[in-house]
């Protein structure tokens, strides 16, 4: 296969109202952008069919690049759909909750997201009025990018570029998109603004999948092991990102009260899949330790279930367990080690007759999504474990779409969430931020955005999925109480930037996202004892 080389960052500068080269139409790229299919030009009938799926039925093999559907001609009906655009800054509300609204009109700045919509709407403004190869202004949104600050609108400038350059990727035009890539690179950095960041990774992500589409080089196992296992471990950077971020401290207080309320006895076995730092229990470990001085615990139990640094989860237990002790708190520590989780089982774990059993699994059965019978076998034999409540945390995102355009668009929107909230919250020149930015979420946008079938091991599904998911295999959705939702809230409080973290109801669930776009649930579940799976 021939090979795709990439102009030097800033060679041949041109003006930023520069001519997309073969860019006939645009219809498909868009709808994925905006939420509208194309053969749909309501603005109120936003439909993604990869969400309705079950993580089961998601994984049929997929279409390559050369058998996706040809885009259909550009109509202006995505336009319109930007319109409903907003309504991601304005989740509606549940009765009796408490919200925290972010309101982009109140901000001085622009967040990350706000300039991703303005660069999708420059983008369609310029190549629907495009005029003689030059951009009309005719796009009623077109007077939003007058107001802009100059940097701002060099921002929104990138955002066209790398667009750009992702539907030329989806077109296989490589050389044409080697060569926006490359001006991308001219202003997106590593270590810039939160716009430039986010661009820069894309960007290297849209490298690494035209250098694959045109060696046919392949992912390496290896790389596939490394990424599963940065997941389900704690590194000075996981930690640093917990304690300045607010999304992992609102979900752990949320699980932790769920569980406090459904474990009842006073033998307690406490089920972690991915435990990392095990913060999480001397949370719940003092809680319990205040509230049964009439009825003093008789045993709180840890199972730790690991696939990655088992020094580090051993060490975990150590210091649990010493906590416990300054409490005076019956404890005990048990390790399960595994070289993947699809090889778990009920008898594995230590498990007495008279112990009310509580799992917690955080953000670890996204890890299979891609095995989605080595998920079902996990979940089966978590039942024979007959737990009382099981708390599970995920990823608020669609990133299993077999259509490359749409995991694009959907991942640079998650991504840029969290870019702006680490813009907010950590300095720019924090080693742990350059760390979770360049490694942890580099590597996971490369995978999202240049892997295909089994090679694609970063997946995530939204809340709805993993409802269906759940429900097949005989488990029943426990309302998340008020007492959680204000735990959850009480937290944010903490952090300085809190009110720009969003907490609402889905359901008998919880969504938590930042300034409008989600970024994490949390359910609660319990097995059907009438159901014989």
């Amino acid at each position: 296969m021939a090979s795709v080389s990439f102009p030097l960052a800033g060679k041949h500068k041109q003006g930023p109202w520069f001519e997309v080269e073969g860019s006939e139409d645009y219809d498909s790229f868009f709808s994925c952008l905006y939420g509208l299919s194309p053969q749909d030009s309501r603005a109120d009938s936003k439909i993604d069919d990869d969400q309705n799926q079950t993580i089961q039925v998601s994984q049929p093999a997929e279409k390559s690049v050369q058998n996706e559907q040809q885009p259909t001609p550009f109509s202006l009906a995505c336009v319109e759909v930007l319109k409903t655009y907003d309504k991601l800054f304005n989740k509606p509300t549940d009765e009796g909750v408490n919200h925290n609204k972010y309101n982009a009109s109140s901000c001085s700045k622009l967040s990350v997201n706000e300039v991703l919509k303005l660069g999708g709407e420059r983008y369609i403004q310029y190549i629907t009025q495009r005029t003689d190869g030059f951009s009309t202004f005719m796009h009623p949104y077109a007077s939003a990018l007058s107001a802009l600050s100059a940097h701002e609108t060099r921002d929104v400038e990138l955002v066209h570029l790398l667009l750009a350059a992702a539907e030329d990727v989806s077109r296989r035009q490589y050389d044409v998109a080697a060569n926006l890539i490359s001006r991308c690179m001219w202003t997106a950095s590593h270590s810039g603004n939160p716009v430039q960041r986010l661009v820069f990774y894309f960007a290297e992500a849209l490298k690494e999948r035209i250098d694959r589409e045109t060696t046919g080089r392949l992912f390496s196992a290896a790389r596939y092991h490394y990424r599963e296992c940065m997941g389900l471990t704690t590194t000075p950077a996981t930690l640093a990102c917990h304690q300045g971020l607010p999304f992992s401290q609102v979900m752990q207080f949320a699980g932790i009260q769920a569980i406090i309320e459904n474990v009842n006895t006073t033998k307690i076995h406490l089920l972690d899949f991915n435990i990392r730092s095990g913060i999480q229990w001397t949370i719940l470990m003092q809680a319990l330790a205040e509230e049964h001085h009439d009825r003093p615990i008789q045993l709180i139990k840890i199972t730790a279930v690991g696939v990655a640094d088992q020094h580090k989860l051993e060490e975990c237990g150590k210091r649990l367990e010493s906590f416990a002790r300054s409490l005076n708190l019956p404890f005990a520590f048990h390790l399960v080690f595994l070289s993947d989780l699809k090889d778990f089982r009920e008898d594995l774990v230590h498990l007495e007759a008279d112990e009310s059993v509580a799992v917690y699994a955080n953000t670890v059965f996204r890890t299979m999504i891609g095995r989605p019978d080595c998920l079902d076998s996990l979940i089966l034999a978590i039942r024979k474990l007959k737990p009382v409540v099981m708390v599970v945390a995920e990823v608020e995102a669609n990133h299993n779409s077999p259509s490359f355009i749409t995991r694009f668009i959907e991942a640079l929107f998650f991504y840029g969430a969290f870019f702006d909230c680490f813009e907010d919250c950590m300095e720019r020149k924090d080693p742990c931020r350059r760390t979770i930015e360049g490694i942890h979420f580099g590597e996971g946008i490369i995978n999202i955005v240049a892997a295909e079938g089994e090679e694609r091991f970063t997946r995530n599904v939204k809340i709805d999925v993993w409802r269906a998911f759940f429900a097949r295999l005989g488990m029943l959705e426990i309302k998340l109480s008020e007492c959680s939702m204000y735990q959850a809230k009480l937290i944010l409080k903490q952090f300085e930037h809190g009110s720009s973290c969003n907490l609402y109801s889905n359901g008998n669930g919880l969504i938590v996202g930042w300034k409008g776009t989600p970024i994490h649930s949390v359910t609660c579940w319990k097995f059907n004892s009438h159901d014989d799976y």
